[in-house]
Formats: structure tokens, C-alpha cells, sequence
């Protein structure tokens, strides 16, 4: 059985590549195809465009631009702004980190809700398997972003349902 589960996973982890790189404007904006999580890895040592966060947060429905930003990416409304007048500065590593773990959780809660809206409208409420926190608040420290992420994998597999 450990073999099934070792070809499946390289394909769902492709698909969940192609999700969260699809957030990221895809291959138009990242100029480049992600076909393995090493891919992934090396676009993030080198950063992100600046686009492919105007992309992301440009495509967010209903989670605000203000302080959202700042908890999900760790950067500041004006800061983005001006990362804006030079979009081929690439992102630093910390900023691209954490903006790809900010699509991932989305890619993950739009496939748990259904839709984006959705999984936005769930980042934005607070959360009884979160002690009444919103989940976008606590992603700003790795510990926050390890509980919001357990706390999804509980909801696909109906623990909180």
C-alpha cells in the first residue's frame, strides 16, 4: 500500500503546485512552470515577481487590502504600494515565503469550501477550532500558520464538520 500512496502523492502535489501558482498569476507572471516542489523552492530563493503578489491580492474577493495584507504576507499597504513603482525588484525570500504560504492556505480552503469566497469568508470569521480567532490573524507567526493549516486538514477530513 505504501507504494500506491508514494505514486499518487508526486501527482497531488503537482496539482496543488499548479493551484497555488495559479494564485500567483501562473506561468504569465512567474515566468516559468512548477512542476516539482524543488521548482517552487528555488522561484522562492530568488523571490517572487512583484507582480505575483499584485496578482494575488488583485484576485482576492473579499478579504481587504489593508490590514489583511499585512497579517497574511507581512507587508504593509504602503509598502506594497511602493513595491508597485518597481515591479521587477523581486520580493525578498521572508516576503515570497510567506506570500506563497498565504496562496497555499487559500488554494487548500478553496478546495475544502467549494469556492474562494468562501474560503476567504472562512479566513476572515473567527473559528471554533481556533479559539475564536480568524484564521488570516494568525498567520503571521509560523506557529499560526502551522495551526491554521492543521485546523484545515481537520475540516477536509470532517473532524470539525
Amino acid at each position: 500500500m505504501a507504494i500506491a500512496a508514494e505514486k499518487i502523492a508526486p501527482e497531488a502535489t503537482t496539482s496543488e503546485l499548479q493551484k497555488v501558482a495559479a494564485l500567483l498569476g501562473g506561468v504569465r507572471v512567474l515566468a516559468r512552470s512548477l512542476t516539482s516542489p524543488l521548482d517552487a523552492h528555488e522561484l522562492l530563493l530568488r523571490g517572487l515577481p512583484s507582480s505575483a503578489l499584485d496578482h494575488l491580492v488583485g484576485h482576492l474577493l473579499i478579504i481587504g487590502k489593508t490590514d489583511s495584507l499585512e497579517k497574511a504576507v507581512g507587508m504593509s499597504l504602503r509598502t506594497w504600494q511602493r513595491r508597485k513603482d518597481t515591479p521587477s525588484k523581486p520580493l525578498s525570500q521572508e516576503q515570497s515565503g510567506r506570500a506563497w504560504k498565504f496562496a497555499e492556505i487559500l488554494a487548500k480552503a478553496t478546495d475544502i469550501f467549494g469556492s474562494q469566497a468562501e474560503a476567504e469568508q472562512w479566513l476572515e470569521r473567527p473559528a471554533i477550532g481556533l479559539d475564536q480567532r480568524r484564521p488570516i490573524d494568525l498567520l503571521g507567526t509560523p506557529v499560526g500558520v502551522e495551526l491554521v493549516e492543521d485546523h484545515l486538514d481537520r475540516l477536509e477530513y470532517g473532524v470539525y464538520a
